[in-house]
């Protein structure tokens, strides 16, 4: 056997040596040549040939030494039982608790199914070794000379490789497991050649063919047909099982419904690569292949399991996809998506049963009590209102629970996982940058309205909806706390315009938004978020970027705001806390104490806060004082197209503990949040009372705690024009009115801020609000 071996290795070996002694030879330098610059080319190619009979002796010896230590593994090395561990095993996902069962990522061995070899296609057997092996059929289980070529063009290249043939494939999966090590992959070869030497070549292919996973939970040709085509492996077309033999080499990354990966773009090439194979190795003639080579097959809908319904599903893909997303010291991946599907997996995710629960709750009853008629009416509403929650531990960034719109079974879109306009969400980051810059709470800035920006364009505070043109008025200097309280819009402008100059203070506006917790604009694995990226987010051209024209997602918003909260510590917001194998042995821990860092000072952090205590006590967040506890919060208004009608609305806030995000939004989250069977409404309304309402069950039980005192930071105004003192005193008393019967002002109306005793704070009655 051994010299059988070393007969193989020796054409591997010049092979090596050849590349070896070219690149030994000096001729190919590209150094200028010149008198003492370098001995002549015959020189040089006198060494390169020393070197390169160096270089074959050596090789030769390795190859001696090779073969005897070959001779004692192949001896000592016998083919074990099969793995136990590749029995398909559900992974189960537990809540906070360690205890509670959220769910599971496959139910038993269900979507496992074995064929015998007649009853599996030649098309699929031809596919398959075109794509994993093409000298399967010649080659006695490991392709030595493969093995030399990855192994030299690691070592000289500095890349990375495997050279496993579909025998050693088979072995792993079948009798190893899938760590790295140089000894497994010793027992991988020696097994897969006395395996190549007790099987005929198309058992092998066979076993692999029932054995190897294509994700979906599918193991097997079989089960893999129907997860993707839900058809038999017998009935695929030329296509389809291209398109499967395809999937083999990145189960998770080509599959067509993953639009994480981009699967189906991805997976275009590795099907031509296949049909091309299959022609080469004369198993498809040419014209068959042209024929399907530039379009992959047409893949049926995904179907959802019954066991995913409500928010399950949403809460299983977050944790799956950061569970792919985790590595080890080393670089590599913690987590393949065969081993959470099947690998038996004990998950402890961050998610309090509470949370979840109160979330649900208040998303599905704080909304128009009249919606259902409307509905019923009309049946393409039933999914055009979309709540959007997430609640974030303070300090620890734990996500504890969220809302991510409809039933898993209805739509697999997760609002809260989705970005809307943030509107005056923004504006507390707005106000920790300038702060950061020099100013201070008492710092004041321009309230009046309309606002000529430096650019010429003019930005107005709300109230032209109402009917005032321009805009409401708070007077030509008002205070940083009173611009957060009242969230006037040309104060924001001229407070981005002064922290150095505009493009300055954007960027730190935008640097500040991203370091507390809003994902950056290109994913960043310093800054990450759920999902990575924040669209709309340009600190470079967005003159309104205090505004909130980024589109930000719940949960990332959250925990920005979280950051706040904990004295300007972040601590990046996650889903897995935890992850065990089927023994209990932990494979995974979230380190609390490693991911989390300074975003914000502590003191400009109590400042913030402080600011956005008055927006709940004064401002447009009354409604979150219900909770009968210390509260600091914002609304936000997102306006979409030129006609800036309202498509997002807003309120999150935190006490010490929690941080809770709640968006509103419709249609395809840029549909018009009135008309129909909505009335018109900002953040002070429905998010606002969905929040308290959220808040109230997930603050239950806990200590009542208030926030630091602020602390004034003062940086002596660094640029002049924004100092305390130009606030003019207050004007007189007027005298008073003769009362003309109305009740209410339009614009007070409009904003709700007074009242004809039927609690909608509009002074006008509507019966179907609750």
């Amino acid at each position: 056997m051994a010299r059988d071996w070393l007969a193989k290795l020796e054409p591997a070996t010049a092979w090596a040596v050849e590349k070896w002694a070219k690149r030994s030879d000096g001729s190919g330098s590209t150094r200028s040549e010149g008198a003492g610059a370098r001995p002549p080319a015959t020189t040089w190619r006198r060494w390169g040939k020393v070197t390169a009979k160096v270089v074959l002796v050596g090789f030769l010896a390795i190859a001696l030494i090779g073969s005897v230590a070959a001779i004692v593994s192949y001896n000592r090395i016998a083919v074990p039982d099969p793995n136990a561990a590749f029995e398909v095993e559900s992974s189960f996902v537990y809540y906070n608790n360690a205890k509670t069962e959220l769910g599971r990522y496959q139910d038993g061995d269900q979507n496992r199914i074995k064929l015998d070899s007649d009853e599996i296609p030649d098309l699929v057997k031809h596919a398959v070794v075109a794509a994993e092996d093409r000298t399967f059929y010649e080659n006695s289980g490991v392709d030595l000379k493969g093995i030399v070529r990855t192994a030299f063009t690691n070592t000289t290249e500095g890349t990375s490789g495997g050279a496993s043939t579909i025998t050693q494939q088979y072995v792993k999966n079948y009798y190893l497991s899938s760590e790295y090590s140089y000894s497994r992959k010793l027992k991988e070869a020696v097994i897969a050649l006395k395996l190549t030497r007790q099987k005929s070549k198309d058992q092998i292919l066979t076993d692999y063919l029932n054995t190897i996973y294509f994700n979906r939970g599918a193991y097997g040709i079989e089960a893999a047909a129907k997860a993707y085509f839900a058809k038999p492996t017998k009935d695929l077309s030329l296509q389809e099982t291209a398109a499967l033999a395809a999937i083999l080499n990145n189960p998770a990354g080509f599959d067509p419904a993953s639009s994480t990966f981009r699967g189906e773009e991805k997976l275009l090439g590795r099907y031509q690569y296949v049909l091309s194979g299959m022609v080469d190795l004369g198993y498809l003639k040419q014209a068959d292949a042209d024929k399907v080579m530039e379009k992959l097959p047409k893949f049926p809908t995904k179907t959802v399991p019954s066991r995913l319904g409500g928010q399950r599903g949403h809460a299983l893909t977050m944790i799956k996809a950061e569970l792919l997303g985790l590595k080890g010291a080393d670089g590599k991946p913690l987590f393949t998506e065969e081993e959470i599907d099947s690998g038996g997996l004990r998950i402890t995710s961050t998610l309090s049963t509470k949370v979840m629960k109160a979330s649900a709750s208040a998303a599905k009853t704080v909304k128009p009590k009249n919606r259902k008629a409307y509905v019923k009416g009309d049946p393409d509403q039933k999914n055009a209102l979309h709540v959007a929650t997430a609640s974030v531990d303070v300090g620890s960034g734990a996500l504890l629970g969220f809302y991510g719109g409809q039933d898993y079974l209805d739509s697999q879109h997760n609002w809260a996982a989705t970005g809307g306009h943030a509107g005056s969400t923004m504006k507390p980051f707005a106000t920790a940058a300038a702060i950061a810059k020099g100013y201070s709470l008492k710092s004041t800035w321009a309230g009046d309205s309309p606002f000529t920006t430096y650019t010429g364009q003019e930005v107005v505070n709300e109230g032209e909806q109402a009917g005032i043109a321009d805009g409401m008025d708070y007077g030509q200097h008002i205070t940083m706390l009173k611009a957060m309280e009242q969230s006037v819009n040309t104060a924001y402008i001229d407070m981005t315009e002064s922290m150095g100059g505009p493009e300055e203070g954007r960027k730190a506006i935008y640097d500040t938004a991203v370091a507390a917790g809003v994902a950056p604009a290109k994913a960043n694995p310093k800054f990450p978020g759920i999902p990575s990226t924040t669209t709309d987010f340009d600190h470079k051209t967005d003159d309104r970027i205090a505004l909130g024209r980024a589109n930000v997602s719940p949960i990332n918003m959250a925990n920005a705001y979280a950051t706040i909260a904990d004295g300007g510590y972040r601590h990046d917001v996650h889903v897995v806390k935890k992850v065990r194998d089927r023994a209990g042995n932990v494979l995974y821990s979230w380190n609390g104490r490693k991911n989390a860092r300074h975003a914000i000072s502590e003191d400009v952090a109590a400042d913030v806060t402080y600011a956005m205590q008055g927006v709940v006590q004064s401002g447009s967040g009354q409604k979150a004082q219900s909770i009968g506890r210390p509260v600091a919060g914002k609304t936000g208004t997102g306006t979409c197209t030129t006609a800036q009608y309202v498509c997002s609305s807003w309120f999150v806030g935190f006490t010490p503990q929690i941080a809770t995000a709640v968006r509103y939004s419709r249609g395809n989250g840029e549909g018009k949040l009135d008309g129909g069977w909505m009335p018109s409404y900002f953040g002070a309304d429905y998010p606002t009372e969905t929040w308290a309402a959220i808040m109230a069950d997930a603050m239950e039980g806990k200590e009542v705690e208030n926030f630091p005192e602020p602390v004034y930071v003062d940086g002596q105004d660094p640029e002049s024009g924004h100092e305390e003192e130009l606030i003019a005193p207050p004007a007189p008393p007027a005298p008073p009115e003769e009362d003309d019967g109305e009740k209410c002002d339009p614009v007070s109306e409009f904003f709700g801020t007074c009242d004809n005793g039927n609690g909608n704070g509009n002074g006008n009655p509507w019966e179907g609000r609750p």
